[in-house]
């Protein structure tokens, strides 16, 4: 049998690898932007659209079922990951979990545009509008689940692990840079075609199907691009998969790698206050901004100064993302505490009102603040990786990035959103409740507890273990 061949990390990337690096992170930012973005908007644009106000009170208000929704997914992805991450990490074959994987995963995304209340109506046989509407939200959000797993399978535990392998401390910061911008793209293609569905243009079902069908091609692209990565540590045969599986929770193992776990809580906090406010932002674009009365006079008369404000926007952003990262090159630190403090103070401008100019002037502070971030705590998480047990802290690392800020987020949010009362009546002449701008205090009064594990680090000290 011909022996696979393997890569060695190297400090400096071949351009497979990059083929790679970039394939297999723009398709997975594309299934979870499409996720984490439109499947909120799909709820309130095509499940509760047209409901009746009875049906609508018998059930769980909208907000309620985004956070409910982002809370099961979080959850399933981190036990996906916890458990698909300890098995590849024993078989040793990355390649076969992200390339089978995003293939299913993109199987399952094209198959959800096909839930409506009508279908779920006559699959199970129901008349009452309460129980239609109920089982219609209950299958988005278990189909969502089934979604995460196989995103959680490939994207989260393989291919991460994947990216740890392949790269070195030298060169990890370049690939989380290159991710930032891939991101963008990725997100920038998801809104694209997306804001074609949120406006009816394109049916829900030609916009996941066709999305989902770019994901399997991607997975059948990795059955032949993709090349397994040299491990330096030999398996450890003598370890039972359950004993693997709860490797990370083991007192010693925290001691031993204490670095890690502070990096892993600032991320833990810092997603906690996005989580807040992002599950309800593109639903929040589109019914208070958008759907403003001042804002669409704004866009009429004022064109060319929102154009002017949205250039400055812009620049400021990537003046700072530059600035930021050219002096956390010299000094790590002088990257986080800017970033949080830039965070925090485009929180609490976007909170102060509904204004495009508002909105325009805080989202510069509040992007530099969360990319910098970004870049800076994803590079440190796989630092502080033992890179002999890359597979098994995947899912350590899902807990802190994913399960608990996708639940206590969305939750605050849901609770800002509630209490502050907003809603919107739709063409049916149904009151339906909406996100409000209060949403960032909660966020912004959130994010400064990153500040604590911040300065806990400092403390331990940042240099980076060399693999």
């Amino acid at each position: 049998m011909k022996k696979e061949k393997t890569l060695a990390p190297d400090s400096k990337l071949s351009g497979r690898i990059w083929f790679n690096l970039f394939l297999f992170n723009l398709i997975g930012g594309i299934a979870w932007n499409l996720e984490n973005m439109y499947f909120n908007t799909f709820l309130y644009n095509s499940v509760y659209a047209g409901a009746s106000q009875e049906a609508l009170a018998g059930t769980m208000a909208p907000t309620t079922a985004i956070s409910r929704m982002v809370a099961l997914s979080a959850i399933t992805a981190v036990l996906t990951t916890f458990i698909m991450g300890t098995f590849s990490d024993r078989l040793r074959n990355r390649k076969v979990f992200i390339s089978i994987g995003y293939i299913v995963w993109g199987a399952v995304t094209a198959l959800f545009g096909f839930i409506t209340r009508d279908n779920i109506a006559a699959i199970f046989g129901l008349t009452d509008a309460v129980q239609i509407l109920t089982f219609t939200v209950w299958a988005v959000i278990i189909m969502d689940m089934l979604m995460t797993f196989m995103g959680s399978t490939s994207n989260d535990s393989a291919f991460n692990a994947w990216v740890t392998d392949v790269t070195t401390t030298s060169t990890r910061p370049k690939v989380e840079t290159a991710f930032l911008f891939v991101g963008f793209l990725a997100m920038a293609i998801v809104m694209g075609v997306g804001s074609f569905a949120q406006a009816g243009t394109v049916s829900y079902k030609v916009f996941f199907g066709g999305l989902g069908l770019l994901v399997v091609a991607s997975g059948i692209i990795g059955l032949f691009s993709l090349k397994e990565p040299a491990h330096k540590e030999p398996k450890e045969k003598n370890t039972s998969y359950w004993s693997d599986l709860l490797y990370g929770f083991r007192p010693k193992v925290i001691k031993e790698n204490s670095q890690l776990y502070l990096i892993l809580a600032s991320v833990c906090i810092f997603n906690c206050a996005f989580q807040v406010f992002f599950p309800y932002l593109f639903v929040y674009l589109q019914y208070v901004i958008l759907a403003s009365e001042a804002n669409s006079a704004l866009l009429s008369a004022f064109p060319p100064s929102l154009i002017i404000v949205a250039v400055l926007a812009v620049a400021a952003i990537i003046a700072g993302i530059v600035v930021l990262m050219k002096l956390s090159d010299k000094n790590k630190f002088l990257g986080f505490i800017p970033g949080v403090i830039l965070l925090i103070l485009g929180l609490f401008i976007l909170s102060t009102g509904t204004s495009l100019y508002t909105l325009l002037i805080g989202i510069a502070p509040t992007l530099i603040g969360y990319l910098v971030l970004t870049i800076q705590l994803n590079a440190a998480t796989r630092d502080f990786t033992p890179p002999e047990k890359t597979g098994l802290f995947q899912g350590i690392r899902m807990i802190f990035f994913v399960l608990i800020p996708m639940i206590v987020g969305p939750a605050i949010g849901d609770i800002a959103c509630r209490n502050a009362g907003a809603t919107y009546t739709n063409e049916y002449g149904v009151e339906t409740i909406v996100p409000d701008a209060t949403m960032f205090i909660y966020s912004a009064v959130l994010a400064i507890l990153v500040f604590i594990p911040l300065l806990l680090l400092k403390k331990k000290g940042l240099t980076r273990k060399e693999n």
